[in-house]
């Protein structure tokens, strides 16, 4: 488990730690618990929670397979049997995340709950006057704030199917029309595209959003053959705004630690005078006043 140069091989204790949270779990669980009638004397059994053969016959696996995985070999596991193990093995949200996770899978893909989105509609509420919204694992608007709204545009304008930051990036015009550096901005959110497939490979919403932009943008269908791949780095856009002129953003991006697949997009004015841009177009629609007059 050393590498040449001393240091643990991450491979090998990933696999070293699969080996014992399935022995862990297995530990925990009697046959009844998983519908099964015990073989034998229960009393007389000398494993302490199921056997090897029972999770391995319950998952649809081989015994020698299983066997391999718990003594942490290098044996590769697809997501459709780890999920299997997951259902055998009774495992709850968190430990199916981790069990994923220790077996080199993406997490599963988890849709927020109507509490959970009233909670991030909070939280983007909460950075107000900065322009905000949160993105599931697909790209989908979950939520946004009015600032986001009155800044770039209302997600509720267009159709539910194309809700989707990479749809609006792609075929919205009016927002095309309001950035300046559209062509950069749109590069590197199609290669943040790139680069979450190729962690969620078998994603059948991200297949699908590849599929609808590559029909329905000539620019997509160019850069996406190309195969740009980088993660977000800090990064600026302008937005020319009819109302109050052009205003400089800074981006932050942020994932709630309770649901990583989410993705939080706070839009910082850069300066002082794209601050007060941005107040004044708020504050003139709170009064009613025309902010293109004043």
């Amino acid at each position: 488990m050393v590498s040449g140069k001393g240091s643990p091989d991450p491979a090998l204790a990933r696999h070293a730690q699969l080996g014992e949270f399935l022995r862990a779990q297995r530990a925990r669980l009697q046959p009844h618990d998983v519908g099964l009638r015990p073989y034998g004397d229960p009393a007389r059994r000398r494993t302490p929670g199921l056997r090897r053969e029972e999770v391995a016959e319950l998952s649809g696996v081989g015994l020698t397979w299983y066997t391999w995985l718990e003594q942490g070999r290098e044996v590769d596991a697809s997501r459709q049997v780890i999920d299997a193990l997951a259902r055998t093995l009774r495992l709850d949200a968190d430990q199916h995340r981790h069990l994923r996770f220790l077996a080199g899978l993406s997490e599963p893909d988890e849709q927020p709950t109507e509490a959970d989105r009233s909670r991030l509609q909070r939280m983007v509420d909460a950075v107000m006057p900065n322009p905000a919204a949160i993105y599931d694992a697909a790209f989908d608007y979950l939520v946004w704030n009015h600032a986001y709204v009155r800044v770039r545009h209302d997600p509720l304008d267009v159709a539910p199917h194309q809700r989707n930051l990479l749809w609006m990036m792609f075929t919205d015009k009016v927002n095309r029309q309001r950035m300046p550096r559209w062509e950069s901005a749109a590069q590197a959110v199609l290669s943040q595209l790139r680069d979450a497939l190729g962690r969620r490979p078998g994603d059948p919403r991200l297949a699908a959003l590849v599929h609808g932009l590559n029909v329905a943008s000539p620019e997509f269908r160019r850069w996406w053959s190309e195969y740009p791949i980088h993660r977000f780095r800090p990064a600026g856009i302008s937005v020319e705004h009819p109302g109050i002129g052009v205003v400089e953003l800074e981006l932050f991006q942020l994932r709630p630690v309770e649901n990583p697949s989410l993705l939080m997009v706070v839009q910082v004015p850069a300066s002082a005078e794209a601050a007060r841009r941005i107040a004044a177009l708020l504050a003139a629609e709170d009064s009613g006043r025309d902010v293109t007059n004043s």
